[in-house]
């Protein structure tokens, strides 16, 4: 075979470095977003942020004294003093650094319309209580809890000893699962402690603050709380006794047929014993977990103004950054430095796409609330059928850019926090030809359920009858699908007297 050169043109698509970063920042959350920020920080002194989040803390001197100065380097007249304002991080290659004057707009940007300093922020003096940073309370656990009142409950060392014992065996909710034998033979038997004197033990743990603590089910669980309620009339507590030590399982069903037969009682007795019952807590050492509740932090905000609804770029989860004037003007006099170069290359390729990051959020949360204004204007029985190309070809994006965007990044609006891939749904034929969202479907199957006679509730059947009846032809297992994505239990429990 006869060897030959050819030559062949074509084209494809490179990912360039900044290409790859700017694709990595728009996918990011808020939350990773700034955990990255701060390892590209690390990496490049040429890069700095000027929102210091220990603006407004007590700073304490290598003394111990405290500082009266502030990170902001903000006088008490407004000025600024200390090192020269450094320039912005201007994305032109033929930016100047210069130093610039205290009023001088530092934004991430360095242009006029890209300012993320218009929301002012109140300075605060000293002597205001807010100024102060302020130290979260401890909070007591369910084992400092029973301890407590086990040094003074117990008598003797020997009883605070098993007292302790089984308050470390009890898990997160206050029940003992491992059973008393098994307890009982890690004992020492030098110590000489029988069965039952551990038994005795732990009925005195029962007899503790909270009520339920130290039981062994769900059903000795609710019969200790139920024995210590006040002011309960004899029959109705036997009554409520009876239902959790013998048909505990038919009351979860709400089988209540069932237990009216079982325990030979009347719809009214069976009524009051249920009101008992629901005062007790089933995870009587839950109010001592100490869960931190997660907290969202919306990436854009929807507020309705004259001129309709507005959507704005939440200013506190925009990071402000510029190029630091020290180096830069180090390096220009230099002209020969390569590390610090490309670092000053990458640090105008952060600031230009992480404006284009925000600007993108923003131009795809106004294309949604422009779709979806009925949803704002009347709830989320009014939402619309809407997928991800027909907002990629209004703003003339790809597909996958959107899924990027709308990926983990909220919206708050009047009617709550809502991730932007909230506005997304599929589409339901209705019977006059139109199309009618998913999601406004199940707001209507949850304001149905929430509409109907406890003691006959809708079944799944009957719910797509009634949305028929509405114009929208929904399948019985669509409705359950729905109804199960709202956790909303099914008819047999959701009945009762």
């Amino acid at each position: 075979m006869k060897q030959s050169l050819q030559l062949r043109t074509s084209q494809h698509l490179a990912l360039t470095p900044q290409l790859q970063q700017s694709i990595r920042l728009l996918q990011l959350s808020t939350l990773e977003l700034h955990q990255e920020l701060e390892q590209i920080l690390t990496d490049n002194p040429l890069l700095e942020r000027m929102d210091d989040a220990l603006d407004n803390s007590v700073r304490l001197l290598a003394d111990g004294a405290i500082s009266n100065t502030q990170s902001s380097g903000i006088s008490e007249g407004g000025e600024h003093q200390g090192e020269s304002t450094p320039a912005s991080g201007d994305t032109d290659p033929g930016f100047e650094f210069q130093e610039l004057s205290p009023h001088t707009d530092t934004s991430i940007a360095g242009e006029s319309d890209w300012s993320f300093d218009d929301v002012a922020r109140t300075g605060k003096t000293p002597d205001d209580e807010d100024a102060r940073p302020q130290l979260e309370a401890h909070e007591t656990t369910l084992r400092e809890h029973l301890l407590e009142q086990i040094r003074v409950t117990a008598r003797t060392v020997r009883d605070r000893g098993l007292l302790e014992l089984l308050t470390d065996a009890l898990d997160e909710h206050g029940y003992l699962e491992e059973p008393l034998e098994e307890i009982h033979a890690r004992i020492p038997e030098e110590l000489e402690v029988d069965l039952e004197e551990l038994s005795i033990a732990l009925t005195l743990l029962q007899s503790l603050d909270p009520a339920g603590v130290g039981a062994r089910s769900p059903s000795e669980c609710l019969a200790l709380q139920i024995r210590r309620m006040p002011k309960v009339a004899f029959v109705t507590r036997k009554m409520a006794l009876r239902i959790v030590e013998e048909c505990l399982q038919l009351f979860a069903q709400r089988d209540f047929n069932k237990i009216k037969k079982a325990l030979d009682c009347d719809d009214e007795d069976l009524r009051e014993a249920q009101a008992i019952i629901r005062q007790c807590n089933p995870h009587p050492g839950s109010e001592f977990a100490g869960d931190v509740s997660d907290y969202v932090v919306p990436d854009v905000i929807v507020k309705y103004s004259k001129n309709g609804w507005q959507v704005l770029l939440n200013h506190d989860v925009m990071p402000k950054l510029r190029v630091n004037a020290m180096y830069a003007n180090a390096l220009k006099q230099a002209k020969g430095e390569v590390s610090l170069t490309s670092q000053l290359q990458e640090a105008k390729w952060l600031i230009k796409n992480m404006r284009q990051r925000f600007d993108t959020i923003l131009r795809v949360a106004q294309a949604i609330v422009e779709r979806q204004r009925n949803f704002f204007s009347h709830g989320a029985v009014a939402m619309r059928p809407l997928v991800l190309r027909e907002i990629a070809d209004t703003l003339g994006l790809h597909e996958s850019t959107i899924s990027r965007v709308t990926t983990q990044k909220y919206m708050l609006t009047p009617h709550g926090m809502f991730e932007l891939k909230y506005f997304f749904g599929s589409h339901v034929a209705t019977e006059t030809g139109g199309e009618a969202s998913s999601t406004a479907i199940r707001a209507l199957i949850k304001q149905l359920i929430g509409a109907e006679d406890p003691k006959t509730p809708l079944s799944d059947s009957k719910i797509a009858d009634m949305l028929a009846e509405q114009g929208m032809v929904v399948a019985r297992r669509t409705v359950a699908k729905y109804r199960e994505v709202l956790r909303i239990p099914p008819v047999n429990l959701r009945k009762s007297l």
